[in-house]
């Protein structure tokens, strides 16, 4: 009778330590993960470092940090250039002579310029890089703008990290995944106003605290190996950003999806002014309180 007691309880014990091992685990993966979140959001070039967002006009734009440019940056020479944004929607610039700019790396007085969205999928817009700062084009719905970097920016040298909810396990959730029908499109709204039509591959379906619940994920750049999903919960505009949350998720696997919301992020717009971020669409605004995953960004001034 001792024996099988013992049996017992060390079977028991052993469960539990089987158990905790793994939660351990999916705690240091998670921990891991939100490392190389803040690695990747205060790189040198990550969204710490947006200084400006300053929307092109037809024809000529001159462009310095001098008061007297039709786009006054906040850092670099008083005198860049000039931008010249065609009616076909082309792009030229060409540099002061004493501005020490430099285009892709090269000491070159004048270049076509390419936006970020005709740069194509294995290259980069034309970079114009000077002293700690830089910028490059953006293609908006249309409209043409130089997104501004500098690696001196104050919202990275001040950077006060990354808030986030206690790493729960039970907010790593299996969906069912509910392949879409063929074209089916999802709207979303932005910050600056646009709105843009994505891809739906499937709708993803689960249940928390006894409730049914559905979200949608779309295919934000055509073969990508993951799905993205921007949603807003109950904690929306209160412990958590207002307008949204990002979350991406692996392609379905036996008709299942491991959504994870403990990787749940703030958008760049948290961070800063100067992004351009999508906002939560109707069909992902969850009645639920989703404790996991990032809050609020406490250096927020905008």
């Amino acid at each position: 009778m001792i024996r099988t007691s013992l049996f017992v309880a060390a079977a028991i014990l052993g469960v539990a330590t089987v158990q905790a091992a793994d939660i351990d685990s999916y705690k240091h993966s998670i921990e891991q993960w939100q490392a190389g979140r803040v690695e990747r959001l205060t790189a040198p070039d990550g969204w710490l470092s947006l200084i400006g967002l300053e929307w092109l006009k037809d024809g000529t734009n001159r462009v310095g940090s001098a008061a007297d440019n039709d786009i006054v940056l906040s850092a670099g020479p008083a005198h860049l250039g000039v931008v010249t944004l065609a009616q076909d929607g082309s792009m030229r610039i060409v540099l002061d002579k004493d501005s020490g700019a430099t285009i892709d790396g090269k000491a070159v007085t004048e270049a076509a310029l390419v936006d970020d969205l005709h740069a194509g999928a294995d290259a980069a817009p034309t970079k114009v890089a000077f002293g700690s700062a830089s910028f490059y084009v953006i293609d908006r719905d249309g409209r043409k703008g130089l997104r501004v970097k500098d690696t001196q920016a104050p919202t990275r040298q001040h950077f006060l990290g990354i808030d986030t909810f206690p790493i729960d396990p039970s907010w790593r959730i299996e969906a069912t995944w509910v392949p879409a029908q063929p074209g089916e499109t999802l709207e979303m709204g932005s910050v600056i106003g646009t709105i843009d039509k994505y891809p739906v591959p499937g709708k993803l379906e689960f249940t928390r605290d006894g409730k049914h619940f559905e979200i949608l994920p779309v295919i934000e750049v055509p073969g990508d190996a993951q799905y993205f999903i921007v949603f807003a919960d109950r904690t929306s505009g209160k412990e958590t950003y207002g307008a949204a949350r990002f979350l991406y998720i692996d392609p379905p696997k036996d008709g299942k999806v491991v959504l994870d919301f403990n990787k749940a992020y703030n958008p760049p717009c948290a961070f800063t002014p100067f992004a351009t971020c999508p906002l939560a669409p109707p069909e992902n605004r969850l009645d639920l309180r989703v404790t996991a995953g990032e809050k609020n960004y406490r250096g927020s001034n905008h």
